[in-house]
């Protein structure tokens, strides 16, 4: 919603201004189509250029996190860190039992209890490789955790290439706004012979071109990069909490301790607080006893 509102405001602002100011709406509205079908098939046809078939989708897909905002909310965390703990005591326990549910997280009764969580593959697949490669008797917990830290600095590595994409994009933008602006002047000095008052609509046209090239670079698309940029470093919080918490539990402190160290790693606005977590985690030991 408050993207939407965003890029209401940017419109009104600017178009109101302008009206306010005594400009007439007429000449922009007569030179954006033409002024924008150049500008943006350029910006389309350039970013194809630049990015493949993947990077695209990638793209496409993202720009909706401007008006969805984080995927993970602050009872997605909260079932995080249950989900651990179940996780962890089991392992302690009985590492049999463990075995199968995260060889078949898919079919696991403890995965099942987390939809949201279960249906993410990245943090279901982290998860499991960790327990699995932690029940391997690791002499080090440290080869563990460069692992992990290599492959998480991978995976964001490449949830950011949209936000880069669309960096790139709006840096581009200006610059495509003055091509089709030249346009416009080269087609006004064809008419160079008109009286003053037609060469003023025109070159007013050709105006419009760099207008709307920097509107759309710095009202709309840096900052759409800039939330998506936002968006994927709030994400990565929770996958940055499965690893704290599982590091811990290769260090082998009890199972409450590694949670506790989770919770505290968890950004504030989503942190549940331990009064919270305790009654939680209450559920999740009477539903393991029962």
């Amino acid at each position: 919603m408050i993207g939407i509102f965003g890029i209401v405001f940017v419109l009104v602002i600017v178009f109101g201004g302008f009206i306010l100011g005594g400009g007439k709406m007429g000449v922009i509205m007569h030179a954006a189509p033409i002024e924008g079908t150049i500008i943006l098939g350029a910006a389309i046809g350039a970013f194809a250029i630049g990015n493949d078939a993947s990077g695209l989708k990638h793209t496409l897909k993202d720009m909706g996190k401007v008006f969805k905002g984080a995927h993970w909310k602050k009872q997605d965390y909260q079932d995080l860190l249950c989900l651990l703990f179940e996780l962890i005591r089991l392992g302690r326990q009985n590492p049999m039992a463990l075995e199968e549910h995260i060889e078949t997280p898919e079919s696991s009764a403890i995965f099942s209890r987390f939809p949201r969580i279960q249906a993410d593959k990245e943090a279901v697949s982290l998860i499991c490789d960790t327990l699995r490669a932690a029940m391997m008797n690791y002499d080090d917990p440290n080869q563990v955790e460069e692992v992990l830290d290599k492959r998480m600095e991978n995976n964001f590595h490449h949830a950011l290439h949209s936000s880069h994409a669309l960096q790139s994009l709006a840096d581009g933008l200006p610059a495509l706004g003055i091509v089709a602006a030249v346009l416009g002047i080269i087609k006004t000095m064809s008419s160079i012979d008109q009286p003053p008052e037609v060469l003023g609509e025109l070159i007013g046209s050709a105006l419009v071109g760099t207008f709307l090239g920097v509107l759309l670079a710095y009202g709309f698309v840096a900052p759409f990069a800039s939330k998506v940029k936002l968006v994927v470093e709030s994400d990565q919080n929770f996958y940055r909490l499965i690893r704290e918490v599982l590091v811990a539990n290769l260090y082998n402190h009890p199972p409450n301790n590694c949670i506790e160290v989770g919770r505290q790693n968890v950004p504030g606005h989503v942190r549940p607080s331990y009064a919270e977590l305790e009654e939680a985690l209450k559920d999740v030991k009477q539903r393991a006893a029962e």
